[in-house]
């Protein structure tokens, strides 16, 4: 047993008390993972249900690791899709080189292709690249607004708000002639 773990002795079948030893060794206090029923900032959380599985758990229980919000949003599906075909042309391309160097240093016949191989994979590569940048900016200019004059973006929510301010004033037109219509027949037959 290593030092500072704990050790269960005996396994109560009556629901008895199970006696837990352990070996004290001084180490730096966990000040992020909150110790099980303390105060602080995990209590002031919403419940979900991870955090009622944790309370279930038996006192002295601390988990291995704390789940966080991620910092940064994750990548549009194109663009992480053309980030991982960028990336595979880039590997491939320099395992090519790689290959081409070593067989240029042995002086292998096979050099003389793989050089024609890491020079097209370079151009593949190149593109690969440039199509994730092409893709980013592509989903950036259709969904979210950049700071441009130009955003595509842009012209669509403002078109859009166009068009639920016309049917707002559409309706209430419809229901102020719908009022005038219904008191001026009520006033006008007894």
């Amino acid at each position: 047993m290593s030092m500072g773990t704990a050790e269960r002795r005996g396994a109560p079948e009556d629901g008895g008390v199970v006696r837990v030893t352990a070996r004290s060794v001084p180490k730096a206090p966990d000040r992020d993972i909150p110790a099980a029923g303390g105060g602080g900032p995990a209590h002031d959380r919403p419940e979900g249900p991870g955090r009622r599985a944790a309370r279930e758990q038996p006192p002295g229980y601390r988990p291995l690791w704390r789940e966080e919000p991620a910092r940064r949003r994750r990548l549009p599906d194109p663009v992480r899709t053309a980030a991982v075909r960028a990336v595979i042309f880039v590997a491939v391309t320099l395992i090519m080189a790689m290959v081409a160097f070593l067989c240029t240093m042995a002086e292998s016949w096979l050099a003389f292709p793989m050089v024609i191989g890491s020079v097209a994979g370079t151009v593949v590569a190149t593109w690969g690249v440039l199509d994730v940048w092409v893709t980013r900016q592509v989903w950036n200019q259709r969904h979210g607004v950049v700071s441009e004059p130009s955003s595509t973006a842009r012209a669509m929510r403002r078109e859009s708000r166009r068009a639920r301010r016309q049917e707002r004033s559409a309706e209430r037109s419809q229901e102020r002639i719908r009022r005038r219509g219904g008191g001026a027949s009520r006033l006008s037959h007894p």
